[in-house]
């Protein structure tokens, strides 16, 4: 028996394939390019100063990288929801002051003095989400008032006189060999893992993908249900709780005196790492792998302008360049997306 085809009727429906859920690329255009710049870099300084890439070099500089990127990982969460935070120099004051004098008068092991720099961090982290949440004032007010606050309440604290002859508690976290850990320096392994999580978590979380929402549009957050004032409230806490550890950083890297210049200009490395890795200042996009690298180039930049004897002021200079780079290209994004 043989079937015949009738030319008029409807074509079958050719099968349709399903697709996943397709996520964006894991790097971004704007990582690419600082992960090319920072290579070029490296290269340049390797042979223009062959001790740069020498582990006498490189140690000290992820060192100094840590507490920077950390912080930088909470100002992340911050500006992604379109807020700001300049009172982090303040706060690593007074988390450090009161974690040095425990360590040194109440003679705290290790795992104490985390508690009490996490939870001092936490406290005033706290009180500026409060203040910028629910008193509805913007960030750069508050912040700027609370800045103040903590360094008053960090030079009482101080009493005048520095923190001297604090033991060797924290050694795990500094920058000799006890604290390293297969020639990586712990506090910044501990860094990268806390960056990973926090990729991870704005990526791949409903949760985490709120904060853009409510840096994008908080009337459209809220009318979606997102609670705007807890995801603000949640990102200053964590700024908080990172100052907190960054001040166990900055401890363990010093000397056995403390002295009331901890943390002075620290916020504006934070911001510059932030900024120059992608983050955009008025809310709504970010990134913390970009955070991370941003807080290599700047830093890269000051080892190489300190090992090739040239005025410090150049490092200023060029970090100043790289802002003014990144957000003019951010500005630029915006106008083309606005455009039809």
């Amino acid at each position: 028996m043989s079937t015949t085809l009738d030319p008029n009727a409807a074509p079958s429906a050719a099968p349709v394939k399903t697709r996943g859920r397709v996520l964006p690329s894991p790097v971004t255009p704007a990582e690419i390019v600082l992960i090319g710049v920072l290579v070029v870099l490296w290269i340049v300084l390797a042979f223009a100063t062959p001790a740069f890439l020498s582990a006498g070099s490189i140690i000290p500089l992820l060192v100094e990288v840590a507490p920077v990127a950390l912080i930088g990982i909470g100002m992340t969460f911050v500006i992604i929801t379109g807020g700001i935070d300049v009172s982090v120099a303040g706060a690593i004051m007074v988390c450090s002051v009161v974690t040095a004098k425990l360590m040194r008068d109440a003679a705290l092991p290790v795992w104490w003095c985390l508690v009490a720099a996490l939870g001092t961090g936490a406290v005033l982290g706290l009180l500026n989400g409060l203040l910028i949440a629910y008193g509805r004032v913007h960030a750069i007010i508050i912040t700027f008032g609370t800045a103040n606050l903590f360094l008053f309440i960090g030079l009482q604290i101080f009493g005048s006189t520095p923190v001297a002859g604090m033991p060797n508690t924290l050694a795990w976290f500094g920058r000799g060999v006890d604290g390293r850990t297969l020639g990586v320096p712990n506090s910044f392994a501990i860094t990268v893992i806390l960056a990973a999580i926090a990729w991870w978590y704005l990526r791949h979380t409903p949760g985490g993908r709120h904060f853009f929402a409510v840096g994008g549009d908080p009337v459209a957050a809220r009318l979606a249900g997102i609670r705007v004032q807890r995801r603000i409230l949640i990102a200053y806490v964590v700024t908080g709780l990172l100052v907190g550890l960054a001040s166990i950083f900055t401890l363990a890297k010093g000397t056995s005196n403390l002295d009331q210049s901890v943390g002075s200009g620290q916020e504006l490395a934070v911001i510059a790492a932030v900024v120059i890795g992608g983050t955009s200042i008025m809310g709504g996009r970010g990134s913390v792998l970009g955070t991370l690298l941003g807080a290599l180039l700047v830093q890269t930049v000051k080892s190489g302008v300190t090992q090739l004897g040239w005025p410090s002021q150049l490092s200023d200079l060029f970090v100043g360049i790289f802002i003014v780079v990144a957000v003019g290209t951010d500005l630029l994004r915006r106008r083309a997306r606005r455009e039809p």
